[in-house]
């Protein structure tokens, strides 16, 4: 038995399609469709339909709850309405509350706008760097100034090239507790950086440490945090910073903003800002902060380190994708894609399907719970083009879609779709590739 849908009350909101735990469900022509193969009738697509167009069929209705009678009499509706409400009420010109924000430390100005520059291994992300061009945009629409934060041991290698793309301050906390990353100690550093010297916001990219890291950090200050952010701007009129982000499934573009409580914190999907300038020579002031805590303070240790495939590190950092589908059948077919890959100098990935199946591992998943993708090119092979992944990859430069199904929701982003057998079509295109590139052909 599989989820019913009423056509006449689907309004294509995508929020089914998001919380669908199997991905069963899906949007065609702005209606949703179930998937009976996949579907496992959990039910929290129908919990999560504003419209009541879902249900599971011959499922007893739960009888409703009666409102309590003295509901509401606590309350007594005649006491006068809060200053900051009733001024709000009487005045439609005003948008927002007046913000009663409290320091977290000495201070009462909170300023500034902050990227935390991310170090592991020996390597910064590039978001860091696309972060600092876009902070310097928002500092200039507020009137304040833009810093870096590395937090890291022995990184002083990354200081000159945090002034190089933009930062005017760069505080450096540097410590051999902080050589791995761990989601603690990190938490700590930053934490207490932030404390210290009260930022107005604070970006980071989302990363794997940057989903990781920056919610414990907002826990800390008992702030808000927007995730995977596509588009920051400055409200002219409150000077509030607008976090824009994809909802249900890439369907509405949702802009948050945090009013009452500081910083403001964002993650931002790597490679949809623009990499700024980079100035060499350029200088600004240093701050070096002590870490005060000791390694038993920390629940966690590294014991060994493995290192990604090169081919899996930095997937958003990729110019040229190969990513397979559940169409590929089976992990030994794997091998058509990773060759055709190889002849592009390109990296594999793949859906959420793939990785589930085995055939890939979770850092070379593009999608929604995966990694956001903008390369210059991205092959797609026997990928239906599901809602979760479309959102981690439509925007790359020219996407080319292989599929047996003319249907398939892939081939509506595609900038070159190909319908057919991907069996026969990967090996002709490699064989095609190899010969061309032999001989120096771009074209």
């Amino acid at each position: 038995m599989t989820v019913a849908v009423d056509k006449t009350k689907c309004i294509g909101c995508g929020a089914c399609v998001v919380e669908c735990p199997v991905e069963a469900m899906d949007l065609i022509d702005g209606i949703a469709v179930v998937d009976p193969k996949k579907c496992e009738d959990h039910g929290k697509c129908v919990l999560v339909c504003p419209t009541n167009a879902l249900a599971i069929p011959n499922q007893p209705s739960k009888p409703k709850e009666q409102l309590d009678p003295e509901a509401g009499s606590k309350f007594n509706l005649k006491d006068p309405l809060p200053e900051a409400v009733k001024d709000y009420a009487q005045d439609n010109d005003k948008k927002t509350i007046p913000a009663q924000v409290t320091p977290v430390a000495g201070g009462d100005v909170w300023s500034g706008v902050w990227v935390i520059i991310e170090y592991t291994n020996g390597k910064v992300a590039p978001v860091s760097w696309e972060l600092l061009g876009e902070g310097r945009k928002l500092a200039d629409s507020i009137g304040c100034g833009l810093s870096g934060v590395i937090t890291g041991y022995e990184i002083d290698s990354v200081i000159p090239e945090a002034f190089a793309y933009g930062a005017e301050k760069v505080y450096v906390v540097d410590h051999p507790i902080l050589k791995d990353y761990r989601t603690e100690p990190y938490a700590e550093a930053i934490t207490s950086l932030v404390r210290k010297y009260q930022p107005e916001i604070i970006l980071m990219g989302a990363t794997s440490m940057g989903r990781d890291v920056f919610p414990a950090i907002a826990t800390k200050l008992q702030t808000g945090l927007t995730a995977d952010c596509t588009v920051l701007g400055i409200d002219p009129e409150t000077k509030l910073l607008q976090q824009t982000r994809p909802a249900f499934g890439g369907n509405i573009m949702a802009t948050i903003l945090c009013r009452t409580s500081r910083p403001q914190m964002s993650t931002v999907r790597p490679r949809v800002m623009a990499m700024p300038e980079r100035i060499d020579g350029r200088e600004g002031e240093l701050i070096r902060e002590e870490f005060t805590f000791n390694e038993s303070d920390f629940r966690t240790k590294i014991i060994e380190f493995i290192g990604s495939d090169a081919k899996s590190a930095f997937l958003d950092k990729a110019e040229i994708i190969v990513a397979v589908g559940l169409g590929l059948a089976a992990k030994k077919n794997l091998a058509i894609a990773e060759e055709l890959a190889d002849v592009l100098g390109g990296t594999l990935a793949g859906t959420r399907g793939a990785v589930e199946a085995g055939w890939l591992t979770h850092d070379q998943q593009v999608g929604q719970s995966g990694v956001t993708v903008r390369p210059k090119v991205y092959i797609a092979i026997g990928i239906s083009g599901a809602i979760q992944h479309l959102v981690g990859m439509e925007t790359s430069d020219f996407i080319i879609a292989i599929n047996n199904d003319p249907d398939a929701s892939i081939l509506k982003v595609a900038n070159f779709g190909i319908v057919g057998d991907l069996f026969q079509i990967v090996p002709a295109m490699t064989a095609e590739f190899k010969k061309r590139l032999q001989h120096g052909v771009a074209n």
